[in-house]
């Protein structure tokens, strides 16, 4: 036998190909992740502003004109208002502007990313100090001590992903690549709930009781990732439905390649590039990652759009997957051995 034919014997043109999608992944990894932080640089932070309204539209404007355009001002009526906003999380961080002494007020929420509530802190500082002035900061949703960076409610996310991914990958492949009846897709749908509920209490011990990483609603975070592990594991089993093994790849690229980084945990969305900051909240760890903070910080504050996407992929991913199983038999005869087993 030549080496040519020992080589087509032992790379067979699928597992090729397969090898060439892996090698497309990695290089994809790579780009999203490093195109997406390495340089991380605030652009149009919704800000808010609070000054005496000779002096408004002027500080209005030179935010506005600040270069690179970090920040997108908007007049606040008060304090109290901007603060409600700021938990509400519609603005990152507001300037409260003293009529009677020369030190302002920056507010911020570290709880949000401490990366953001640091540059808008230096941001004003330096605007500031150019009006001989002076800026003190309040958090007024400090992150917790055992929450460095502010990035557990991410990793957590991360965390329920990676279980729903590979929870369905492995339903997947223990009989075929592709599900064979309607009762194996059943099986395997009710199989992937359990297993959600099982994740998202798991992770919320973990996070919360045990490690004190996070504050909040225990039962919050565990229904949040209940729905995410039971979203991505959906979503997995209904791209592997419709194009066999290749779906798990697919499925990392969307959760792990584009969803990571462009969900806003290492670096807040209105720090990345305008690809991932648009990307980002429609995927599941973006959206994972929004309402982990909100419980943890913000008095469970601005969830229901992104519970809604997490929702919107579960159905999506369940519809999807009962609906291809439609198309197949009940009856398993000529259907692929199950994964590791022998023909007789």
């Amino acid at each position: 036998m030549t080496f040519a034919d020992e080589v087509k014997n032992a790379v067979t043109p699928r597992a090729a190909l397969l090898v060439i999608g892996v090698l497309g992944l990695q290089l994809l990894f790579i780009a999203s992740y490093v195109g997406a932080l390495h340089r991380p640089k605030p652009t149009d932070v919704p800000f808010g502003v609070v000054a005496p309204r000779q002096m408004s539209a002027q500080l209005l404007t030179e935010l506005k004109n600040l270069p690179g355009g970090p920040l997108d001002p908007r007049t606040v009526a008060d304090a109290a208002t901007a603060r409600e906003q700021i938990l509400n999380r519609e603005i990152d961080g507001a300037l409260i502007v003293s009529p009677t002494s020369t030190t302002d007020t920056v507010l911020v929420a570290s709880g949000g990313g401490t990366s953001m509530a640091d540059t808008l802190t230096k941001i004003i500082t330096k605007a500031d100090l150019a009006q001989q002035r002076t800026v003190r900061s309040v958090d007024l949703a400090p992150a917790s001590g055992q929450d460095f960076n502010g990035i557990s409610s991410f990793y957590l996310v991360v965390g329920w992903c990676v279980g729903g991914y590979l929870c369905a990958s492995i339903l997947a492949i223990s009989a075929g690549s592709k599900p064979a009846n309607r009762q194996r897709a059943l099986i395997r749908t009710g199989v992937m709930a359990l297993y959600s509920v099982v994740g998202g209490i798991g992770g919320a011990v973990i996070i919360g009781p045990i490690l004190g990483a996070l504050p909040g609603s225990f039962w919050g975070l565990s229904g949040l990732g209940a729905l995410t592990v039971f979203a991505v594991g959906m979503l997995t089993l209904a791209l592997q439905a419709l194009t066999g093994i290749v779906g798990i790849g697919l499925a990392v690229l969307i959760v792990v390649i584009a969803g990571n980084p462009s969900a806003g945990g290492a670096f807040p969305l209105p720090m990345l590039p305008d690809f991932w900051r648009t990307i980002g909240p429609a995927l599941p760890p973006g959206a994972g990652t929004w309402v982990a903070r909100s419980i943890a910080y913000f008095r469970g504050n601005a969830v229901t759009g992104p519970l809604l996407v997490l929702s919107a992929w579960a159905v999506a991913g369940t519809l999807v997957t009962l609906l291809v199983s439609l198309r197949k038999p009940d009856d398993t005869t000529g259907a692929r051995p199950p994964f590791g087993s022998t023909v007789d």
